[in-house]
Formats: C-alpha cells, sequence, structure tokens
C-alpha cells in the first residue's frame, strides 16, 4: 500500500477483517519506521489520536510517550476516561499535564472568537512542547491526521499538520499511521483495537473545545455550565438511543442573562442552548427534531442541576444559514 496516497483501488474498511489486515500493515510499516526510537504523540482523547495511540502501542509500546494536556475545556470525564484507558488499561507511557488554570488564565476577559482560538492553538503548542523538551531521545511525531485532512489542506480549505508550528528546535520526522483513511474506517479500526465505544463513536469536538460553546469571555462558572449542561444532554441522548445516531448534539451557554423565578424568588441568569444535528458531509447540516418529552425531560433536568440556568433553549436553525458551532 502506497504511504502517503490513499489508493484509488483501496477497499473501505468496513468489517473487522478488513480492519484487522490493515492493523498488521501497519504494524509492520511502523516497527520499520521507529526501529528503537522513541515517538511521541498528543493524545487528545479524540478518536484519530486514540487510534493512533493504540496502534502504535501496539506496535512499539513504552518507545511511545504520549502527551495528554487538560486544557480545562474538554468535556465532564474526558481526561480522566484518557488516563484509565491508556494509562490503566493500556499500560501506556502516559504524561497529563492540567494546565487549565494557565488557560483560562489567559484566556480571561478575551471576547473575540478568533483571538480565543488563537490563544488555545498557541498555548496548547507551548505546553506540548515544553512537555517535549524535558523528554530525552524523541525522534518521531506522531499526528492523527486522517485523509480528508489531506485533501482539505490540498485544496487550501486548512492546514493539516495538527502540531503544526511547533518550535523551530523540535525537528521530529512524522510517524501518520491513519492519514489514507476516512473517519468511519477509522472508527472500525479503533474498535478492532480494543478502545471503547464511547471513544471510538466520540461525536466531532472542536479543537479548542467547550471554548467556542461559552460565546463572549470565558468566565470558570459558565465554562462549568456549559461542561454539566452538555454531561446531561450526553446522559439522556445515551439513554434514549439516540447516541450514534443524532451527528452531533451539545449545549452553549451564552453571555447573557434574562430574569426568573426559583423557589418564589426572582432570578438571573443564563439560557442554556440545545443543539442536534445531523449531516454527511458538514456543508449541509439539518436538525434532529427530539421528541417533546424528551424536551421537557431536559429542561426539567438542566434547570434543576446546573447552577446558573433558568431557561433552555432549543436551535432549530439548520446549515445554511447558522454554522454547527457558535463561535
Amino acid at each position: 500500500m502506497a504511504n502517503d496516497r490513499r489508493p484509488d483501488e483501496m477497499v473501505r474498511i468496513t468489517t473487522p477483517e478488513l480492519a484487522e489486515a490493515f492493523i498488521e500493515e501497519q504494524l509492520t510499516a511502523l516497527r520499520e519506521q521507529i526501529g528503537d526510537k522513541k515517538v511521541l504523540l498528543a493524545l487528545s482523547g479524540g478518536v484519530d489520536s486514540s487510534v493512533v495511540a493504540a496502534l502504535l502501542i501496539k506496535a512499539v509500546g513504552q518507545q511511545l510517550v504520549c502527551v495528554h494536556v487538560n486544557h480545562g475545556l474538554l468535556r465532564k470525564g474526558e481526561p480522566e476516561q484518557v488516563i484509565e484507558v491508556f494509562r490503566n488499561q493500556m499500560k501506556a507511557n502516559l504524561i497529563y499535564v492540567d494546565a487549565s488554570d494557565r488557560f483560562l488564565d489567559k484566556l480571561a476577559g478575551v471576547t473575540d472568537p478568533e483571538t480565543k482560538r488563537k490563544i488555545i492553538g498557541g498555548e496548547f503548542i507551548e505546553v506540548f512542547a515544553e512537555e517535549a523538551r524535558k523528554l530525552d531521545g524523541i525522534e518521531f511525531l506522531a499526528q492523527g491526521t486522517i485523509w480528508p485532512d489531506i485533501l482539505e489542506s490540498e485544496a487550501g480549505i486548512k492546514a493539516h499538520h495538527n502540531a503544526g508550528g511547533l518550535p523551530e528546535d523540535m525537528k521530529f520526522e512524522l510517524v501518520e499511521p491513519v492519514k489514507i483513511l476516512f473517519k468511519d474506517e477509522v472508527r472500525v479500526v479503533g474498535k478492532a483495537l480494543g478502545l471503547p465505544d464511547n471513544m471510538v463513536y466520540r461525536q466531532p469536538f472542536p479543537g479548542p473545545g467547550l471554548g467556542v460553546r461559552c460565546p463572549g469571555a470565558i468566565t470558570r462558572d459558565r465554562l462549568e455550565a456549559v461542561r454539566e449542561s452538555d454531561a446531561i444532554l450526553r446522559e439522556e441522548f445515551a439513554k434514549n438511543g439516540l447516541e450514534g445516531k443524532v451527528w452531533q448534539y451539545f449545549t452553549v451557554v451564552p453571555d447573557f442573562k434574562s430574569t426568573g423565578v426559583k423557589d418564589g424568588k426572582r432570578t438571573f441568569d443564563w439560557p442554556c442552548i440545545i443543539r442536534a444535528i445531523n449531516t454527511t458531509d458538514v456543508m449541509e447540516v439539518t436538525v434532529e427534531h427530539l421528541s417533546d418529552e424528551l424536551i421537557d425531560h431536559l429542561v426539567d433536568r438542566i434547570i434543576k442541576e446546573v447552577p446558573g440556568i433558568n431557561r433552555v433553549l432549543f436551535d432549530y436553525t439548520p446549515k445554511p444559514p447558522a454554522t454547527v458551532e457558535y463561535e
């Protein structure tokens, strides 16, 4: 199989057998490329980086060093899951960095969405580079680049190298074992590698994390309201058989307040917006219409369980005109 291009005649990986064949091929290629050297991976807990980590653990074991940076904008339970799956179950060489205070301090008072994104991206590279400099003998950098990333970068839509922008003194050879796969194939491979379903079928999650779901200047209390309401939404979708069926669903807590009443007293709190959408290509997006019962239940739980929320709204807007995320 050609290393850099997806062969035209390549069969789409849809079965465990095809996934196993791909895994065996990659294990040989990875051992050949890496030899006895060390390889570094920024492990976010997303599908692509998790599958790359699982492949490398199988191929070179402790020669892989995973760095998981918690920037404080992850969903509830995600850092814990990364530690449980990779350090405890797969015995990976995992460095966990809780940099949430550092990120949130830098983001304090910043309202412009593009500036927020740049701060999060830039700070992530800083933290990752600091950790990398503490390590000896790293010659390779692994990345979860997939085939659509390459196609989009060639079309000028985006720069696909996730850790592009590393400081000049860090010259690594790239290891990109899933770069000729589509997202659905990466999931089949992840399943064959034994990763848990909620990691393999994890819905898309933006690089800046919950930062783009906390519009305006991020405050810790509002960020917590996003995290808690999102956790309730995910729990209820799983209970109602919608997990894996709906492409993406999340909550947004915007930076304005309205009056309400709780326990006979007036409140002045935030609204929580629910978004649930389906798409095949992300260019056009349709809204998933939830049952009245489920919406009522979500409203009840979010209002009762999430401090600072006094209204729950449902976003019925497709794309176009609305984008997926709010920022």
